[in-house]
């Protein structure tokens, strides 16, 4: 550890004295999670700072029935499903999309959503429906082919689109009594897009201290002390730690995009319900790249698995070791919920770096 970890350290330790009370810190994004573990920096904390997940992970709240509407796309004939590789094993209730490519079913990974276009120009033969997951980090590059697809006057393309906005989740999370947190440790890469300001109504309705913050591990720890700065201080501001890349009012060609494609809706999170002015949906002039409206396809209420606490695990109320599947039947090889299954997912990263005792790894 370096002189300036060090101090970093020492002053998080001091602060947390001064406190002199439990405190839990939200870490909202599902890479800040993987790196704070990765990092060993759990294992810093002082007693009694807990850092808990968010509903981070593009793919652990993506609600169910949308997982079900992309297998249920997958079983047209001549229709190549387009998707990210951590949606490939998410179950839903007619089974994950790689069970739909065992089959028979034709599902591609991809890594872009371009790439999904290119499909869409090179196969004018078939039907290439794009499934397009993520925050206002993946979105803008969503809107980009969208609108390209209008210009060009492609008709094989389509979209599933559940794209999610992360600061009315955030709002939803304090508006649950059953919610106990005292500060949030805000996403960088959306934060790129959507600026810091963007958090100044969690700052402001709730009093709720946020911070921006970067990836490695002396910008998150930073980011912690000047948290704890302000829950010791009494305080609630809005400090971005992350000033390198992230401007007050983000980028604007990536929003302008956005703006362009899509407009501000409801949507279902998954074990969230479904959260007023949460998500983007094509605007108007652009339905007919729908794959809902263009297949008809209708949207059935989400009945994820009993046992699986992932919904709890996004909203910070339990940790994974507190769900009585993790480790046991819901394993990395037998995912039983999303959390397990992306990258990103807060089951996956303790299953790695915090494996329970019980299980067997391979």
């Amino acid at each position: 550890m370096d002189s300036a970890t060090k101090r970093l350290v020492e002053e998080l330790h001091s602060l947390a004295r001064s406190i002199d009370r439990p405190v839990s810190v939200m870490e909202v994004c599902g890479t800040h999670t993987v790196s704070i573990f990765r990092h060993g920096l759990r294992s810093l904390m002082p007693e009694g700072v807990r850092l808990v997940s968010g509903p981070g992970c593009p793919v652990c709240v993506t609600a169910q029935r949308h997982i079900d509407a992309a297998v249920q796309l997958g079983g047209f004939e001549d229709v190549i499903i387009a998707t990210y590789g951590d949606m490939m094993r998410v179950p839903g209730r007619l089974g994950s999309l790689e069970a739909c490519r065992g089959k028979g079913g034709d599902v591609r990974i991809i890594a872009s959503a371009r790439s999904a276009l290119k499909l869409a120009q090179k196969h004018p033969d078939k039907r290439i429906v794009f499934v397009a997951v993520g925050f206002e980090t993946t979105a803008p590059a969503t809107a980009a082919v969208v609108l390209e697809a209008g210009r060009t006057g492609l008709d094989n393309f389509f979209v599933l689109t559940t794209h999610k906005l992360i600061v009315p989740a955030m709002l939803a999370l304090l508006d649950d009594e059953d919610v106990r947190l005292d500060g949030f440790l805000c996403p960088g890469h959306v934060s790129v897009v959507i600026g810091s300001d963007a958090y100044r109504p969690v700052v402001e309705r709730h009093r709720m201290p946020c911070v921006v913050a970067g990836f490695e591990p002396k910008g998150i720890l930073d980011s912690l002390v000047a948290l704890l700065r302000q829950i010791d201080g009494k305080a609630a501001r809005l400090e971005n730690r992350y000033e390198a890349v992230v401007t007050p009012s983000g980028n604007p060609v990536a929003r302008q995009l956005m703006d362009e494609a899509f407009s501000v809706a409801d949507t279902p999170w998954r074990a969230m319900g479904v959260i007023p002015q949460s998500g983007l949906e094509l605007r108007s002039e652009f339905r007919r790249f729908d794959a809902l409206t263009r297949f008809g396809i209708q949207l059935r209420e989400d009945e994820d698995h009993p046992g699986c606490r992932c919904g709890d695990v996004i909203r910070g109320k339990v940790t994974p070791a507190e769900c009585t599947l993790f480790g046991a039947s819901c394993t990395p090889l037998n995912p039983l919920g999303p959390c397990m299954v992306s990258s990103e997912g807060t089951c996956s990263a303790w299953f790695k770096y915090k494996p329970p005792a019980h299980s067997k790894r391979s």
